[in-house]
């Protein structure tokens, strides 16, 4: 694992800054690795910092009344979470839980605010981010509400493309009951939706690769909304 100056220097939040700055964060920076399974914060945790995966993958969950999960966002490397109620002086608002072998950076609150009054072009970078972050959740309220499910997963999937910057494949980073909770469904309607996307040609599957066939199909299903022929 890369250390320190490294690490810090290749996430996008922090893109721009120059090296004096950088080091000035890895100060106060904390390294945190986290088992699969592991929990890092609980809904109603004093939110002291905020944190950016540089290794592994993260979900962000709610838990119903009747203990059912619903997975609102799932984070991998270069992306920080936990960042709004650390800047409101809440408490967190959700679970967030470990759901690979990760390593996470940890920003204590206090020192990093101390340093964003030193270096007001982190604070832009954060609004940025937020900014974008909102975008996201503005997209999904949208899709679970107005969107048959073939649309939300051919969404899913597009964006993943988009994610590795392009190609036509892309390899499921969650399993089918993390992909359910995260599109508002059941793993057997995922199960059944791929599988009628195979038969009319959209996709290709090998386990969790995905070749992606037919892409102005899934852009036709993810713009219109409708369920499959």
């Amino acid at each position: 694992m890369r250390e320190g100056l490294d690490i810090i220097s290749t996430i996008p939040l922090f893109d721009g800054l120059p090296p004096d700055q950088l080091e000035a964060l890895t100060e106060i920076v904390l390294r945190k690795p986290f088992q699969k399974g592991q929990i890092i914060f609980s809904e109603g945790d004093e939110a002291d910092g905020f944190y950016v995966v540089v290794e592994g993958t993260v979900k962000i969950f709610k838990l119903s009344v009747e203990g059912k999960e619903h997975i609102l966002h799932i984070f991998e490397p270069g992306e920080p979470f936990g960042e709004v109620p650390v800047f409101a002086g809440e408490h967190f608002p959700a679970h967030a839980e470990a759901i690979a072998e990760s390593l996470l950076l940890f920003f204590p609150r206090e020192a990093f605010i101390n340093l964003i009054k030193q270096i007001p072009s982190l604070a832009l970078n954060m609004l940025a981010t937020l900014s974008a972050r909102l975008r996201q959740f503005t997209v999904k309220i949208e899709h679970l509400s107005l969107k048959e499910v073939p649309g939300r997963l051919s969404d899913y999937l597009l964006y993943l493309l988009e994610e590795k910057g392009g190609g036509d494949s892309v390899d499921l980073n969650i399993s089918k009951q993390q992909l359910a909770s995260l599109l508002g469904t059941i793993p057997e309607t995922i199960s059944r939706i791929l599988t009628r996307m195979t038969k009319q040609g959209f996709i290709e599957m090998n386990g969790r690769h995905i070749v992606i066939k037919d892409r102005a199909g899934l852009e036709e299903l993810a713009t219109t909304g409708k369920p499959l022929a």
